[in-house]
């Protein structure tokens, strides 16, 4: 491991052996880490829901076709912000399973590992194969390249990418590009993509029409949300550029550990949570790392949330309803636009 992919991750880690969750509040709690987001593509435009406790049989219903986003999973992490990431990760592949609809597939948005160990990988992988969706497409957090600049993660999860781990797909018209922005990280943290992967992704996007639906996604987010903590990605500008001429535009994230999304034009942003632990909003904590989260406020920092994309000409919002809060007529009704600020889950 480099000194500074080292000192980036201690600056990002908390002590916390006084979290303030006593072990019965967390198993009480436990199921609600872990939490992923089903999307559903109808007509090119992306609909999302989180698979709760409670699974509504319509879930899933009424697209073209659904896939499951998961993200950070961190094997191998065991402070007492969550002592069984392996138990938190296998409530998600349970709530997979228990879809009413197959997804066509999973994507996961990175960090699958804590510190890069082949013992960790083995243990993702094996969890993931009781999955009902056999297909999963990974990107690599910066946890997955500190031991070997991620030839490890790559030997495993990123066969016949490119660079670092880039690739895109096409699924039933719908183009999806998987990108690497941990690879090189910048002062602070910041992630970023390079003039390799840059110039590919132009030349991906190039004679595709403009009609034809993108979904973007890679592990640090693709619009800068805090940079202090390193929360955004210092040439993400210049990829959205490639992107501004389609007709929608989906751009999925994890790193961050909470729900945060954001409209801008044509292209939606959407941050998923861990499966692992929450971490704190921006700038409410010395650092971001794992979060000390009292018992009682558990679900509404790691809660279900529900995000629904309503079409009122070009312009996409997203809904927000975190499990702690009232579910709003605007999420219940599906009527008119709301326009909303980036929200922390």
């Amino acid at each position: 491991m480099t000194d500074k992919k080292q000192s980036l991750i201690d600056q990002n880690l908390q002590d916390l052996n006084n979290d303030g969750v006593d072990r019965r509040g967390f198993l009480k709690c436990m199921a609600w880490a872990g939490t992923g987001l089903v999307w559903t593509m109808s007509g090119g435009i992306p609909g999302s829901r989180a698979f709760a406790k409670i699974y509504g049989k319509d879930s899933g219903d009424g697209g073209d076709f659904s896939f499951v986003q998961i993200s950070d999973s961190h094997i191998g992490f065991n402070k007492p912000a969550n002592p069984d990431v392996i138990a938190t990760l296998q409530t998600a592949i349970n709530k997979i399973n228990a879809m009413p609809h197959k997804p066509d597939f999973i994507i996961h948005t990175g960090d699958l590992s804590q510190l890069s160990k082949p013992s960790e990988f083995d243990t993702l992988e094996q969890k993931l194969k009781g999955a009902s969706a056999k297909q999963i497409y990974f990107v690599p957090g910066e946890h997955d390249m500190l031991t070997d600049n991620g030839e490890q993660y790559l030997q495993r999860f990123g066969k016949g990418t490119k660079g670092a781990g880039w690739y895109s797909f096409d699924h039933q018209g719908v183009h999806f590009v998987g990108l690497v922005n941990v690879a090189n990280l910048k002062a602070g943290g910041m992630g970023s993509l390079g003039h390799e992967q840059l110039q590919w992704l132009e030349d991906d996007l190039k004679g595709r029409s403009a009609s034809s639906p993108i979904v973007l996604f890679a592990h640090i987010p693709l619009w800068t949300i805090y940079p202090d903590w390193g929360w955004g990605t210092d040439d993400s500008e210049q990829a959205l550029s490639y992107v501004k001429r389609f007709g929608s535009v989906t751009v999925l994230n994890g790193h961050i550990h909470q729900i945060m999304q954001k409209i801008e034009g044509k292209v939606s942003f959407h941050t998923a949570m861990s499966t692992a632990f929450p971490q704190p909003a921006p700038g409410t904590a010395p650092s971001a790392g794992p979060m000390k989260v009292p018992a009682d406020q558990l679900q509404r920092v790691l809660g279900i949330t529900d995000v629904n994309y309503l079409v009122s000409g070009r312009s996409l919002a997203i809904v927000d309803s975190p499990l702690g809060d009232p579910v709003s007529s605007a999420s219940g009704n599906g009527r008119g636009l709301v326009e909303v600020d980036p929200v922390v889950g």
